[in-house]
């Protein structure tokens, strides 16, 4: 009888469970893992007033200066390293209280008090930051993807009565 080859997964993460940005373990979702984006967040009026001008991507963490996995606070605009490495942007918000953060890998927004990612492209008050780093890193602007169907809360709210 063959030996069945043993996973180098934690046995949590085998039963269907992922880990969140703070190390947390929570049940994934659908078989994707796909995490669905919030389209509005409680947290939004302690952005920084001006986030056209922001830390290219390539800026190092500025506690221990590594080069990747970094992420932009987006109330003070520090760059601060990944829980994957040294996990200074989490201690950044557990110290200053400061939630939303963009990702330079991957551009997606996260809220560390509503524990979740932000759809930056429904936002409206996200879009200026998603837009600017998306052009800095890329060269080019951003494509924006039909949110017709989106269930938009607050961008209704944020655009007045024009609309979004």
């Amino acid at each position: 009888m063959a030996k069945q080859a043993a996973s180098s997964l934690p046995p949590l993460l085998e039963l269907g469970f992922i880990e969140d940005l703070e190390g947390d373990l929570m049940e994934e979702g659908a078989e994707s893992g796909w995490a669905e984006a919030r389209t509005s967040c409680d947290h939004l009026a302690s952005l920084s007033s001006d986030l056209f001008h922001i830390p290219t991507p390539d800026t190092l963490c500025n506690r221990c200066e590594h080069p990747r996995e970094n992420w932009l606070c987006l109330h003070c605009k520090d760059v601060l390293c990944s829980r994957f490495v040294n996990k200074h942007m989490l201690q950044h918000f557990q110290q200053t209280g400061h939630c939303l953060a963009l990702s330079y890998s991957d551009l997606s927004v996260w809220c560390f008090s509503c524990d979740s990612y932000l759809d930056a492209q429904v936002i409206l008050k996200l879009r200026p930051v998603y837009e600017t780093a998306y052009v800095i890193k890329f060269g080019v602007a951003p494509p924006f993807r039909s949110v017709e169907n989106s269930n938009v809360q607050d961008a209704g709210a944020e655009a007045g009565s024009s609309g979004g």
